[in-house]
């Protein structure tokens, strides 16, 4: 139990002892999250929410195997990661391998359009820069369209690039906790995160003017 610190060690004995309480303030902390993952790797919020189910039943029945390695964060989230990938396969949306690769899509992240070609005088500049949000109402901004619009893009977007940015930008993790998750590179998360920000802020721009 070396990588735990000392309240993840006393959560896990008591979970050992079976400790209602303490598994209550587990699916307390994480159910929400584990189901906003779920939804990057199945198709409807019913699966999800068996997989979810699926995940805190891996967790009781592994508890006793836990050695601690990852962080139990970590290591609940994983079992949610297998348990979705399996479920996706059931439900007929395998992900390619090319999926998992840098180019998991060929489209540029930006259009190059947006920027000065290469024979101009600013070549590589923005020609059409992003819009400033902060100057528009905030009631406009944070509407419940633009949630929608918000929400619509994230579920558009590769299977890669969606498990990053809901983790990154949506649960707050921290760039190495999503790579050890989805056992992905640094430099291949920093790109899965540009490209899927890239695409989500221009379905914003689209719908904010």
């Amino acid at each position: 139990m070396n990588g735990l610190g000392l309240d993840e060690r006393e959560l896990c004995a008591a979970l050992r002892r079976g400790d209602e309480k303490a598994f209550g303030e587990l699916v307390s902390q994480y159910h929400a999250p584990l189901r906003r993952l779920a939804l990057a790797y199945v198709r409807t919020a019913a699966v999800a929410d068996e997989v979810v189910q699926e995940t805190w039943l891996g967790v009781v029945r592994g508890i006793d195997r836990f050695e601690g390695r990852s962080s139990l964060k970590t290591w609940i989230f994983r079992i949610l990661t297998n348990t979705a990938k399996t479920r996706a396969i059931r439900e007929a949306r395998t992900v390619p391998m090319s999926a998992l690769a840098l180019d998991e899509d060929d489209k540029p992240a930006v259009d190059p359009n947006r920027f000065f070609a290469s024979h101009e005088p600013w070549a590589g500049h923005w020609a059409s820069p992003p819009s400033r949000w902060d100057e528009l109402p905030e009631e406009y901004v944070s509407g419940r369209e633009t949630l929608a619009t918000l929400k619509a893009a994230v579920e558009k977007l590769p299977p890669m690039q969606q498990q990053v940015i809901v983790l990154r930008d949506v649960e707050g993790w921290e760039p190495s906790e999503v790579c050890e998750l989805l056992e992905i590179s640094e430099a291949n998360q920093r790109v899965l995160l540009h490209r899927a920000r890239s695409k989500v802020r221009y379905a914003l721009e689209t719908r904010l003017g």
